[in-house]
This record gives structure tokens, sequence and C-alpha cells, in this order.
């Protein structure tokens, strides 16, 4: 990584639009889903577009009505498959949401509401605890809560490597909370994933177009291959 800054990731991402609604996470919480509502949301999205983790979503708003423990777990099991079909490993899933309803249920009555007005680690720590949910997840809900944390997805783990950040999911979610403002975090994450996905792509990226390649390993070690 060369010196990498603040400005030169705000110019990158200016090239790019970011339309909330098409992050089902931000979707969700624009319009005031509870925390459980929201975390299920976000659950839909693990290993999947949100294109499809949407239209599931909207399957599974639709058949209850409101997302709470209580209504999903008075879906049957193979309700609930059916509802998730369309998202990969869905009867893993099905289970994990019934296991996460039945803690939320028995661990702190129905409502995950409490974890607005926690500090961030606690409210990470109570997350982290529940079934189904890993850094990624929790981070995503707690950043939509306003918290200062930043969620790293593949497409962010993917432009962090090619940067020369290194290391795993901590590591480089802690690099861009050194970077950036925490005011920039909810928008420099949903950019980022923008960015990853229309110019540093995993499979041709359109280095060319890129702002960053001047002080992109990947792009360096590319023009090396090449001479």
């Amino acid at each position: 990584m060369m010196n990498l800054t603040r400005d030169d990731i705000l110019k990158a991402l200016s090239l790019v639009k970011v339309n909330e609604e098409e992050f089902l996470g931000r979707w969700v919480f624009i319009n005031n889903a509870s925390v459980f509502e929201g975390l299920v949301a976000v659950m839909l999205t693990q290993n999947t577009s949100d294109k499809v983790a949407t239209r599931v979503y909207e399957r599974l708003k639709g058949r209850l009505g409101s997302i709470t423990p209580n209504t999903i777990l008075s879906l049957s099991v193979s309700e609930l498959e059916d509802i998730l079909r369309p998202i990969g490993s869905f009867r893993q899933r099905a289970r994990r949401l019934i296991e996460l309803a039945i803690v939320v249920n028995e661990r702190y009555g129905g409502s995950l509401e409490f974890i607005r007005s926690m500090s961030v680690n606690e409210a990470r720590e109570i997350l982290m605890s529940l079934p189904g949910v890993g850094p990624k997840t929790a981070d995503v809900v707690l950043l939509n809560l306003g918290k200062p944390v930043f969620p790293v997805d593949t497409h962010i783990m993917r432009i962090s490597h090619r940067l020369g950040i290194e290391g795993g999911y901590e590591k480089v979610s802690s690099f861009w909370i050194r970077l950036l403002n925490p005011s920039e975090y909810l928008m420099a994450h949903l950019g980022l994933i923008a960015f990853g996905r229309a110019i540093c792509k995993s499979r041709k990226p359109l280095c060319s177009n890129c702002p960053l390649r001047v002080k992109c390993r990947y792009y360096m070690n590319i023009n090396k291959a090449n001479q």
C-alpha cells in the first residue's frame, strides 16, 4: 500500500452512484425496521446477492406481515424452507432463523431494541452471540444503527487486498475506521461495495478507469507481469 489517503478513496468513490435501496440491510433500516427484522434481513444477504435476498425478504414479509421471533416460529420448518428456497443452503438458513427466534425470545423477551442504546462493543458482543451472526452481519446492523463500525464484505475485502491492505476481517475493518471519519463510514461502506461491483470487479477489473491504480499493488503487479 502506497500512502493511501482519505482523499484518494473519496475521489474513487465519486465515480460510483450509491442507491441505498439496492442494499437490503440499509433499505429495511431506512424504513424503520426493528433491530430483529433488520438482523433477519442482513442474515438473508449472507453469501447471497442483494437482489435475491430482497426478493426472499419480501416473500417472508408478505407471508408474516411483521417479522418477529413469534411470527417466524409460527411457520413450520417446511414453510420457512419454501420461502427461503431461492437462497443457497435454504434448509440451513431456515434452521438458523428458527434458532435465532428461539434464542431472542428466551434471552431477550422477543426484542433486540435495547441494542440501540448500548455501546459498540457491548452491542457487538450481544449480536455475535446469536445463532448465525458473525462479525460482518453484526457490523452491518450496528452501522445502520449509527454505530462507528466498518463492515467488510467480499467486495471491500477484495479492494483492500488489491490495494495492499493485508489481514483478515478485523484488520481490514480497522484500517478503514482509521482512514475515514466516522460520519463517512456508512456511505464509504456502500460506496466501496458499489465500486467493487462496477470497477474493481473480481474478474476483469476496470483498472484504466480507477484513480487508485497509481497506488494499487494489484495494478502494479499486473504491469510488471506484462512488461
